[in-house]
């Protein structure tokens, strides 16, 4: 018996998927957004302490989280009990720090990625542990809704829609580096970056629906509605791919949710602002804001 154990919402899309694809029987750890995740796609899940899954189980599979300890403790107890443990890397960034807390390092004795690119990296990163490439299978799920999701939205030639999804940068910087301005920006930057430069779309904005992270309160990104005179609304009321569905361009800066635009056939925009560190994400199909207004401005002056 396997127990999974899962806390963010980015390693819990990943597993939850994989159980379900491989129809697994298992045991559960899941805390904070997690439960939600799987209990929407497995259905009532039954949830133990972490010492009694891993006193039962045989091996752990487990995500990272920068939320919660709660991975890194099941690494740390599975590997006191002898018990094998995998961790399965949901994203292509700060893939050492996922492992650390508090200057003390809890390597899993196998690592699972879900694309070449996230392999290359992971074997750097990890010389010393076997990783194993593995289909994503979060990313195989969305394909598949993608393909039978009926949308009766009929795009205007003149007018886009716009979905902005957003990311607790400053609390991931203030966590592993103790300086939310680590990368040279936080999120209220990138998002006034693309709110005040929202014309170089080319077309007019019929909408702007800015989604917050699951991890963020619903309320935080309400400043935007008061200093921008734009269609703005507060997203998150339906699932990320409804929102991604009923909208012609995502912009955001590096989240995941980018990667599952793509898979949409939406044009994907990053715009992390000036003087803030390259966005991470490997899709050359991301396209950033800065040149869109460097192409503007050339155009301009000619």
């Amino acid at each position: 018996m396997i127990a999974i154990v899962s806390h963010d919402a980015g390693g819990a899309e990943i597993l939850s998927s994989y159980v379900r694809r491989q129809a697994l029987e298992c045991l559960y750890v899941l805390e904070g957004p997690a439960r939600k995740i799987f209990e929407r796609k497995l259905g009532r899940v039954e949830t133990h302490t972490l010492e009694e899954a891993i006193g039962q189980a045989s091996s752990i599979l487990c995500g990272t989280s920068w939320q919660s300890d709660l991975e890194l403790n099941a690494i740390k107890l599975a590997r006191l009990q002898g018990k094998f443990s995998i961790a399965f890397l949901d994203h292509w960034s700060h893939y050492q720090n996922r492992f650390v807390r508090f200057n003390e390092t809890s390597l899993p004795d196998e690592i699972w990625v879900g694309d070449l690119m996230a392999e290359k990296m992971a074997k750097e990163f990890f010389p010393d542990i076997q990783v194993t490439l593995i289909d994503n299978p979060y990313l195989q799920d969305v394909q598949q809704e993608l393909d039978i999701i009926q949308t009766h939205r009929s795009s205007s030639p003149d007018a886009i829609s716009v979905l902005y999804v957003c990311e607790p940068i400053s609390e991931h910087a203030l966590m592993w580096y103790d300086n939310a301005r680590y990368w040279g920006y936080v999120e209220d930057d990138a998002l006034r970056y693309f709110l005040l430069n929202s014309s170089a779309l080319g077309k007019s904005v019929e909408r702007i629906l800015i989604r917050p992270h699951p991890s963020e309160p619903a309320g935080k990104y309400s400043w935007a509605l008061h200093e921008f005179d734009l269609p703005i609304k507060m997203g998150g009321s339906h699932t990320l791919l409804e929102e991604i569905v009923e909208s012609d361009v995502v912009v955001g800066c590096e989240s995941m949710a980018m990667v599952i635009a793509l898979l949409a056939g939406k044009k994907v925009i990053s715009c992390i602002p000036p003087g803030g560190r390259a966005c991470v994400l490997p899709h050359t199909e991301i396209i950033k804001l800065q040149d869109i207004l460097k192409t503007v401005t050339n155009v301009h002056s000619e």
